[in-house]
């Protein structure tokens, strides 16, 4: 049974892969980057078995495992409920005992590419044993155990949060909570850093007291052994032991609670009568449109997530301004939030799913979806933009240079709506379906995002040259005439460019309607 379970992951797997293009390019993407970090773990265990005393391998060891079973932990709070063939809710119908399901979960975790390179880079440390043989051999045991270990641990904190995800509030506040720290990442990396160099005779410590945790204890038997501490060995070993016993037994019960009790989604009842932001808006299909996604702006998550980054944006540019003493860096928030709400039109007709076949039924013109769309998104960036615009330039404390943002701020968005209300009505990307965890994202996603990120950046980025080459001149010659000039221009040219992205791509969609339909029938897997 195991061994079906196993086959049946492989096949899924492979026919996702030959389903799409992108999708196969970006798991062999991945595969050559997780090859490329297995090459540098065992370069590295290698320099530290030939030349590194014990003590800084012992030290290394245990921080990159401790590392290693922290990031397994936290990895099912960030993607659970990312497709995955052995998902308990999938397999809740058949009659599987739970010793058998439990093992191919397990077996489950290790054959992924997540998985096969932390086993192999586990396997790889031992080299870090060279001159110490019963260590060395005591490293692959460990390995073994660590890596199990840590793919049980992300197991049962997948089962464990079932029942959170059955809440849309809950699945909200966790993915913010943990989105918000890797939006962060480069200010924190530079900070812990910064604390490192300046305590690195802390490691040592913070490593020897790892490795009596379950994080470390069981990558830190190998070096207790080369250093002669075979009593120490024997308790960490038993440590190690006992947490994947208990997380094992944990992950047990909880994963039979989730089989018995599988997470519904919950309905909300409303009034009769009480139509919202539909009250509110004209009366036309355009108007509908608006209400409607102004409704899931508010109330879906997945559109609250392309939010997420609207407030870090100024708070890492303040970070960085603080940090190389150039406040005037705070003065680029209005432009880069303008690209941002822009880009976000990209995926609305992604995020309706096999909903937009309601738009197909009734007629609705392509005109009139752009709009609507385009309508509900400036309600909000518009004036968020211009707020962002002159905030900047108020911190840096530079108002010379306010119409020149303000040109760059509004005709980088006007502009970019307009490219991409033309682009989202012929591509359609993967995305999180409706009540699934909005960080959830489909094998392909982010190099099939990326490419169109950077054709609507190329473009938009042409059609500013005009505004671009206006404002190099008044920041060089601090003329306010030309700066004031590159506001107008950038004003026409963001509003011709947003007609030309109405009509042309509301022309486009009523021809690519069906495509667009049987595209995301394909993504859905219908």
């Amino acid at each position: 049974m195991v061994a079906t379970l196993l086959r049946l992951r492989l096949r899924v797997l492979g026919n996702s892969l030959t389903r799409s293009t992108w999708q196969l390019v970006a798991t062999v993407i991945g595969g050559l980057y997780g090859l490329g970090m297995l090459v540098a773990v065992a370069a590295g265990a290698v320099a530290l078995g030939l030349s590194a005393s014990f003590d800084l391998a012992a030290t290394i060891i245990v921080l990159a495992g401790s590392l290693l079973t922290l990031g397994w932990v936290l990895f099912p709070l960030l993607l659970t409920g990312i497709e995955q063939t052995l998902d308990p809710p999938h397999l809740v119908q058949y009659p599987i005992p739970m010793r058998t399901l439990l093992i191919a979960l397990t077996l489950a975790g290790v054959i992924g590419i997540p998985g096969a390179v932390s086993l192999l880079a586990g396997l790889a440390s031992a080299a870090a044993w060279l001159r110490s043989p019963p260590a060395m051999v005591a490293a692959v045991l460990c390995a073994v155990i660590g890596v199990v270990t840590a793919v049980v641990a992300s197991r049962a904190m997948a089962a464990l949060s079932v029942g959170l995800q059955s809440s849309r509030r809950a699945r909200e506040l966790s993915g913010i909570l943990i989105i918000i720290p890797l939006l962060l990442l480069g200010p924190i990396i530079i900070a812990l850093t910064q604390g490192i160099s300046s305590s690195a005779g802390a490691l040592p410590n913070l490593a020897s007291a790892l490795g009596w945790t379950p994080l470390g204890a069981a990558w830190a038997v190998p070096g207790a052994i080369a250093l002669g501490d075979i009593g120490g060995a024997g308790l960490r070993l038993l440590i190690a032991l006992a947490t994947l016993v208990l997380l094992y037994i944990v992950w047990r019960g909880a994963l039979a609670r989730a089989l018995l009790t599988p997470a519904v989604a919950t309905n909300r009842s409303v009034s009769r009568g009480k139509l919202g932001v539909f009250a509110r808006v004209p009366q036309t299909p355009a108007g509908a449109i608006a209400a409607r996604c102004l409704t899931y702006w508010r109330r879906d998550p997945r559109y609250a997530r392309q939010l997420i980054s609207v407030p870090l944006i100024p708070v890492l540019l303040w970070f960085y301004s603080i940090l190389n003493d150039a406040p005037m860096l705070v003065m680029w928030t209005g432009p880069l939030l303008g690209f941002t709400f822009a880009l976000t039109l990209a995926s609305d007709i992604s995020y309706d799913g096999t909903a937009f076949a309601t738009h197909l039924i009734d007629g609705v013109r392509g005109r009139d979806d752009r709009l609507g769309r385009l309508s509900a998104l400036a309600v909000f960036a518009v004036p968020i933009t211009v707020l962002a615009a002159v905030g900047g330039v108020a911190f840096a404390d530079q108002w010379q240079h306010l119409p020149v943002i303000l040109a760059l701020s509004i005709g980088t968005m006007l502009t970019g709506m307009g490219v991409v209300c033309i682009s989202s009505a012929r591509f359609v990307m993967p995305v999180p379906r409706a009540g699934d965890n909005p960080f959830k994202s489909a094998q392909g996603s982010s190099f099939t995002t990326g490419l169109q990120v950077f054709a609507v950046w190329g473009i938009v980025l042409a059609l500013m040259i005009p505004t671009g080459v206006l404002a190099i001149i008044s920041f060089a010659s601090g003329s306010a005439v030309f700066g004031w000039s590159a506001l107008a221009c950038s004003v026409v040219i963001g509003v011709a460019v947003l007609i030309i992205g109405i009509r042309g791509g509301g022309a486009l969609l009523d021809r690519t309607g069906p495509t667009l339909l049987m595209q995301l029938r394909r993504l859905r897997g219908a």
